[in-house]
């Protein structure tokens, strides 16, 4: 939540501006420098000229998405992501941070924090994803060159680095890893339609600092590690 959404109730805007310039207004003890810095109670101290400002807790879950499920928060025909969530951990400001097409599976990151998806998955920001892919085909030794210096669509768009770790290669299916810190529609499928093969299969592995364990069964989901709470408010803090 930004700082002047944390604050409003309390404070009129005059108030939080007055605040901010005297520095009065301190995220783990650093003087916030703007009134839109994401804040989130639960894992930060925030404090407005001494007093703790308004409890506004975050939730975040990591879901294991399956294939067949919609990343929406409803939809007439399919299940979705939401539907996973026990009664208890559902709430209606909940949403998907980045989608996944009904056939692919893999991480999601569901929060509340409506600030944070913008922070995640602005293009500026740079953040990598990481897929596991399966094709029908062989995966050459000379694409991972090819992949680094950007695929290029039939279009002519160039898509940005990304790095492919080839982990098997057969005539007639082969398995890879790849990362790349872009989003456009289809991507992934795409690039590797442009250098011959189809993807059979799709699932991401990794959102920034979020890993999925595959321990973690098709449609469960779990509260983030001390660690992913640690990156996560590196996050925030970056919000700055």
């Amino acid at each position: 939540m930004r700082i002047d959404q944390l604050l409003a109730s309390s404070y009129s805007r005059k108030e939080m501006k007055q605040a901010l310039a005297k520095g009065q207004i301190l995220v783990n003890g650093q003087a916030a420098c703007k009134l839109s810095q994401n804040v989130d109670t639960n894992l930060q101290m925030v404090t407005i000229q001494g007093q703790p400002a308004p409890a506004s807790k975050h939730h975040y879950w990591l879901l294991h998405k399956p294939r067949g499920v919609v990343t929406a928060n409803r939809d007439a025909h399919h299940a979705t992501v939401f539907d996973s969530l026990a009664s208890c951990d559902w709430n209606p400001d909940l949403y998907a941070l980045g989608r996944l097409d009904r056939d692919t599976s893999g991480l999601l990151l569901l929060t509340d924090n409506g600030p944070l998806g913008y922070q995640l998955l602005h293009p500026d920001a740079h953040v990598s994803k990481t897929y596991q892919v399966v094709v029908n085909g062989p995966l050459h030794s000379d694409l991972p060159a090819l992949f680094a210096t950007g695929i290029i669509f039939e279009n002519g768009y160039q898509c940005r680095p990304s790095q492919l770790t080839i982990l098997e290669s057969s005539a007639k299916q082969s398995r890879a890893l790849i990362e790349l810190a872009e989003g456009k529609f289809h991507q992934v499928k795409k690039m590797f339609l442009a250098v011959g093969v189809k993807v059979i299969s799709l699932s991401r592995v990794q959102f920034g600092p979020f890993k999925l364990n595959q321990t973690l069964p098709y449609g469960a989901y779990r509260g983030l590690t001390a660690q992913e709470k640690q990156a996560l408010i590196q996050i925030l803090e970056e919000s700055r």
